[in-house]
C-alpha cells in the first residue's frame, strides 16, 4: 500500500492511494495561493493598474523579463492571465487512476485538469450537492477569467535562473512549473459528465476488490469523508470536516473506528480564531460602517458559509435597526446557488429538514429575496446599476481580490475611509490580498469563519477512532511559523503520525496477510474434519481456485474426460495425485528433536539460536539443520540416506492428523 501526495496545501488536498492493485485518487483540489503573485483583473478599465511602473532589476538596464512584471507599492506582481497551481502530474501516470473520490465542492476544482489532459479513463464519485455546487464554482471561475482576457502571456520570469533574482515574495513562489491557466467551460462540462452520484453510507464497489463508503463530514452541503475497505483492511480518509452545529448533516464517525490507516487533512486554517466570536465581530463591524454612512464589501465564495452569513446578518440588522439597508449578492451563479441550497433538504441538518414538511424553505434567504432585502445579480452590469444604492452590503467574489466583481468595488470604494472590507474566507492572507490596492484608505477587518475541525478536536477524534496508523501533512507535525510557542496546534498521536509532503511517495505500514475464499457447496460436502485438539477441527481441501472480478472461489477439481469413441486412443501420461497418510502441523520442540536424534544414534549435536529460530549442527556428520518459523532446511552435502533419516526424525516430533 502506497500514498502519493500531489499537492502542497493541506486544505487543497490531492492524494493517490494504491491498494489491492487499485489506484484511488482522493480529491483533486486547485491550489489558488499562486493568485497572490498576479495583478487583479478589473471588470472596468483601471487607469491606476494600467499606469503601474514596469519592474526592472537595474535602473540603467532593460529588464530581462520585459513588461511581464509590475511594481505596486514595493511589491512585484505578474501582469498576465491568472495561473493556478495544479496537482503534480509527473509522480505517477494519472491515466492509471481507477477512481476519483471527491470530498466536497472545494476539493474538486482541479478535476478538468485531471480528466481532460492526462488520459484518465476511470470513474468519479461525488454526492449530488457536491457536483452541482462544484459546477457553480467552476463556472464562476471560468467566467471571471475569460471576461478579462490578457493577450500577452508571461513566461520569461518563470525561468529558474531569473526567479532567483526576483524580489520576495515572488522569489519564494512554490511549484511554479505546475502553474497553468484556467480551463474552459467545455472542459468543465466534459469533466462533470463523468461524475457518478453517491449517497451517504452507500457501498460503492471497485472491481470487486474494494468497497468505498461516503460518510457525512458536517462541513458543507453534501460534503463527505471516505472509508475504503477490503475484506480484512480498512483505510479512512478525513478531509474538510466539522463538529460544529451548522446547516449540513452532522459528522458521521462510527463507521470510521478501528481503521488500519487514517489519512487526515483539511483542518482549521485559522485555529486561533473562534468562528462564533468572528461572526459576532463581523456583524458589529458591519453595523458600525453602515451607521456611519459607509459601504461594506464581503469577498466570498458563492456557497457554503455565505448561507449562514445571510441568516445571522439579517437577524442582527433587524435588531440594530438596519432593516432598510440593502444586501447585494453578485455572482454569475448567484441565482442557481440560492435556488439549489433550498432543494437539497435531505442533505441538511434535522432542524433544516423539518422546515420542508411545514412547508417552509430551509434557509431564510428566500424570504429575504422575496421581501427585496437581499438582491442577487449575475454581474455589476445591467439591472444592478439601476437598483444599486448606498449605503449597502455587497457579497461578491473572488476572496483573493484578483478576479471577479470584488476587484471593481475595491477600485470604487478603496479611496474612502468610510467604507470597510470584511474578510471571512480563511484560504487567503488578507494582507497579501490587499497588496495590489495600496495605498488603501478603506478599513479592512479580518474575521475568518472556518467551521472545520481544529487541532484539539482532531486529536480527540483520533483517540476515539483508534486507528493503527495516522498519516497527516508535514505541516501538522509542528507549530505554525508565526506561533512557535503554540504546541497545541499540532496533531499528536501514539504511535507518532507519519507525515507526507508534495511529490512524496509514502509506503504505508500495512501488509496484506489474508484473502477471503468461498468454497462451493459441492466441495464443502466432501470435507471430513478431524479434531486435532478440543474444539479445533481441521480438514484438507483439494480444489481448483477460480478468480473472477477479484473474487476467489474454490471448486472441485475437474473430472478427467473419457476417450472419444471411434478414435484411436493416444497414450497419455496420467498424473496421479497421491494424498499423504497424514499431515503435520504446529511448531517444533527443539529439545524433543535433540532427544530423538540421540535415540537414532546421532549424539554429536550443537544447537545455536538464530534471529528466526534455531541452527542445529551435526558436527560428526558435517550437516546443518536450519529451523525457522514455518520452514526447515537440511544441508547434508548430498547424503540422501542421512537426509531421509533426519526428515523422519523431525516429522516424528510434530503433531499430526
Amino acid at each position: 500500500m502506497k500514498l502519493y501526495c500531489l499537492s502542497s496545501q493541506p486544505n487543497a488536498p490531492c492524494l493517490v492511494l494504491t491498494f489491492k492493485d487499485c489506484t484511488v485518487m482522493l480529491d483533486c483540489s486547485l491550489d489558488m495561493s499562486s493568485l497572490m503573485h498576479f495583478l487583479p483583473l478589473p471588470v472596468v478599465h483601471s487607469e491606476r493598474l494600467t499606469k503601474l511602473p514596469i519592474w526592472k532589476p537595474y535602473e540603467d538596464k532593460e529588464s530581462c523579463v520585459g513588461k511581464e512584471l509590475k511594481d505596486c507599492g514595493g511589491h512585484v506582481f505578474v501582469d498576465s492571465s491568472l495561473e493556478f497551481c495544479t496537482p503534480e502530474t509527473g509522480l505517477l501516470d494519472l491515466s492509471t487512476v481507477d477512481v476519483i473520490l471527491i470530498s466536497n465542492y472545494h476539493t474538486m476544482l482541479a478535476l478538468p485538469f485531471i480528466t481532460e489532459y492526462t488520459g484518465f479513463r476511470g470513474a468519479i464519485y461525488a454526492t449530488e450537492p457536491t457536483l452541482q455546487t462544484g459546477r457553480q464554482l467552476m463556472e464562476e471561475l471560468v467566467e471571471y477569467c475569460e471576461r478579462v482576457p490578457k493577450l500577452q502571456p508571461a513566461t520569461k520570469w518563470k525561468q529558474p535562473d531569473i526567479i532567483k533574482t526576483l524580489p520576495s515574495p515572488l522569489r519564494e513562489a512554490q511549484n511554479v512549473p505546475s502553474w497553468r491557466k484556467c480551463y474552459s467551460k467545455h472542459d468543465v462540462n466534459a469533466a462533470l459528465s463523468k461524475v457518478r452520484f453517491a449517497g451517504y453510507a452507500e457501498r460503492l464497489n471497485l472491481y470487486g476488490a474494494l468497497t468505498m463508503i461516503p460518510l457525512s463530514s458536517g462541513y458543507c452541503i453534501g460534503s463527505c469523508n471516505w472509508v475504503i475497505q477490503s475484506e480484512y483492511e480498512k483505510v479512512t480518509y478525513i478531509s474538510g470536516s466539522s463538529l460544529l452545529t451548522t446547516h449540513p448533516l452532522p459528522m458521521d464517525t462510527a463507521p470510521m473506528k478501528n481503521s488500519d490507516v487514517l489519512v487526515l487533512t483539511g483542518l482549521n486554517q485559522t485555529p486561533t480564531y473562534n468562528p462564533d466570536s468572528m461572526l459576532g465581530e463581523f456583524c458589529s463591524n458591519l453595523a458600525v460602517t453602515i451607521k456611519n454612512g459607509g459601504n461594506v464589501l464581503v469577498p466570498c465564495c458563492p456557497s457554503g458559509v455565505i448561507y449562514d452569513l445571510f441568516e445571522c446578518l439579517s437577524a442582527f440588522m433587524d435588531s440594530a435597526g438596519l432593516t432598510q439597508t440593502p444586501m447585494y449578492f453578485i455572482s454569475p451563479v448567484a441565482d442557481s446557488s440560492l435556488a439549489y441550497s433550498q432543494i437539497f433538504a435531505e442533505w441538511l441538518c434535522i432542524s433544516k429538514q423539518s422546515k420542508v414538511y411545514l412547508p417552509e424553505p430551509p434557509f431564510p434567504h428566500s424570504e429575504l429575496v422575496k421581501n427585496g432585502r437581499l438582491k442577487h445579480f449575475p454581474s455589476i452590469h445591467g439591472d444592478f446599476s439601476n437598483q444599486f444604492k448606498t449605503p449597502c452590503v455587497v457579497f461578491t467574489g473572488h476572496p483573493s481580490l484578483r478576479l471577479g466583481d470584488a476587484v471593481h468595488f475595491m477600485e470604487l470604494w478603496g479611496k474612502s475611509s468610510a467604507n470597510t472590507i470584511i474578510f471571512t474566507e480563511p484560504s487567503f492572507n488578507y494582507l497579501d490580498a490587499l497588496a495590489p490596492y495600496q495605498p488603501l484608505a478603506m478599513k479592512a477587518c479580518y474575521c475568518p469563519i472556518d467551521p472545520t475541525m481544529n487541532f484539539t478536536q482532531a486529536n480527540k477524534l483520533i483517540k476515539d477512532l483508534k486507528p493503527l496508523h495516522v498519516v497527516i501533512p508535514e505541516s501538522y507535525t509542528s507549530s505554525p511559523t508565526m506561533l512557535p510557542h503554540r504546541n497545541d496546534l499540532v496533531v499528536e498521536t501514539d504511535p507518532p503520525p507519519t507525515p507526507y509532503r508534495r511529490a512524496e511517495v509514502l509506503p504505508l505500514p500495512i501488509r496484506r496477510r489474508y484473502e477471503k475464499i468461498e468454497i462451493t457447496q459441492e466441495l464443502a460436502s466432501t470435507l471430513t474434519p478431524t479434531e486435532v485438539k478440543a474444539g479445533v477441527f481441521v480438514s484438507t481441501v483439494n480444489g481448483a481456485l477460480i478468480v473472477k472480478d477479484n473474487k476467489y472461489m474454490l471448486q472441485p477439481l475437474p473430472k478427467s474426460q473419457s476417450a472419444v469413441p471411434g478414435k484411436k486412443r493416444k497414450r497419455e501420461e496420467e498424473v496421479v495425485t497421491k494424498q499423504p497418510k497424514h499431515y503435520v502441523y504446529g511448531n517444533l520442540d527443539i529439545d524433543e528433536f535433540v532427544q530423538n536424534l540421540a535415540k537414532n544414534g546421532i549424539t554429536d549435536v550443537k544447537v545455536e539460536d538464530s534471529p528466526g529460530g534455531h541452527i542445529v549442527h551435526l558436527q560428526s556428520e558435517d550437516t546443518i539443520i536450519q529451523i525457522e518459523d514455518g520452514s526447515t532446511h537440511i544441508f547434508c552435502e548430498g547424503n540422501e540416506a542421512l537426509r531421509v533419516k533426519l526428515r523422519d526424525v523431525l516429522i516424528s516430533c510434530l503433531p499430526k492428523f
